[in-house]
């Protein structure tokens, strides 16, 4: 288990670093908070925890006894994706769990002080780890919401959702460990999110109740409440290739042998190694199953990226990493990147 003192290090150089992005929320509705290198941002280091707030949206994570930081990786449809995921136990990270709108009252932990008057209305949307909410400044808006308390936002002939969407109040999720907040517009409906902070809700995927997509291997007993995403050494912030960057894939390969799976660390180098060895590629049989053969297929894109050729790469590709799609790259919803 990491220590207390080691955790609120690792998230001080995590917020410190405007590379890295950050989400809140559960599975079908997320937060997301990133910022740009040159953007102003007012910063909170302690012991106690971190926070970042920019003009577009905020993140704040209180560091607690019982948090756990868990490193993973898992495919996407080009290269690969990593995070690591800030989890509480089970037991200990349920919030509301309200079905229908329902005000909150003040919003007095708000990110910004110019903030803590606006009204807190939970969408009741019942999310396991995560109370998603809006915060309302308007007083008309919030009369009219309060006309519809008690129902549920999605309910047929509820004209909530609507007058949501039009106003676009700010947006404030919140878990146990902390909360996320996006101060940006909400797109129409057949728009595209804006670049940094902004939020997805997908009620389908909400009514499956599960805390976080399958490909992502949490421990059993524990639950996702917050994520950050360290820069990525093939992709930029916005998804696009990028040359390769041995220092941050470096990096997070070091949080993945302390914060990850061991057996899935030790699996993924065994495969570095028979690559490099010039092996043939294994057997189907002895790269059973789902996680199994995603990692297989991570650490060849991994050296694939690096730059290394050889001809077992180009046989061990061959054999494990078609263009087909998988049931994995069609789960990755761990940054909810769908509109």
């Amino acid at each position: 288990m990491v220590s207390q003192a080691a955790l609120a290090k690792l998230l001080a150089d995590q917020i410190a670093d405007p590379d890295t992005q950050w989400s809140l929320g559960t599975f079908g509705a997320i937060a997301e908070f990133a910022r740009d290198c040159d953007e102003t941002v007012a910063l909170s280091i302690s012991g106690d925890g971190v926070a970042a707030v920019t003009a577009r949206g905020g993140i704040a994570i209180r560091v607690q006894d019982d948090m756990r930081p868990f490193a993973s990786e898992s495919l996407a449809k080009q290269h690969w994706n990593h995070r690591v995921a800030i989890c509480l136990p089970e037991r200990a990270c349920a919030m509301g769990r309200r079905a229908v709108l329902t005000e909150l009252g003040r919003d007095v932990e708000a990110l910004r002080e110019q903030d803590r008057n606006g009204v807190l209305f939970d969408l009741g949307l019942d999310a396991p780890q995560a109370d998603l909410c809006i915060r309302v400044a308007d007083r008309k808006l919030a009369d009219e919401l309060r006309n519809h308390v008690g129902r549920a936002v999605f309910e047929p002939g509820n004209p909530a959702m609507g007058h949501i969407l039009s106003a676009s109040p700010h947006r404030v999720f919140i878990s146990c460990i902390g909360r996320a907040e996006v101060y940006q517009p909400i797109p129409p409906h057949d728009g595209k999110s804006p670049e940094g902070p902004h939020t997805h809700v997908l009620p389908k995927l909400l009514k499956s109740g599960r805390t976080h997509p399958a490909t992502e291997p949490i421990p059993d007993g524990w639950v996702p409440c917050a994520h950050f995403y360290p820069a990525h050494p093939a992709k930029d912030a916005l998804g696009q290739a990028r040359t390769f960057e041995r220092s941050r894939h470096d990096a997070f390969q070091q949080l993945l042998a302390e914060l990850g799976a061991p057996e899935s660390a030790g699996f993924k180098q065994d495969v570095i190694a028979a690559v490099g060895r010039g092996e043939p590629p294994w057997s189907e049989a002895r790269v059973a199953g789902r996680g199994a053969r995603a990692n297989v297929r991570i650490a060849l894109r991994q050296m694939k990226a690096a730059g290394e050729a050889s001809s077992a790469l180009t046989a061990w590709l061959a054999a494990f990493d078609r263009a087909e799609p998988t049931a994995d790259e069609a789960d990755d919803l761990s940054r909810g990147h769908a509109d």
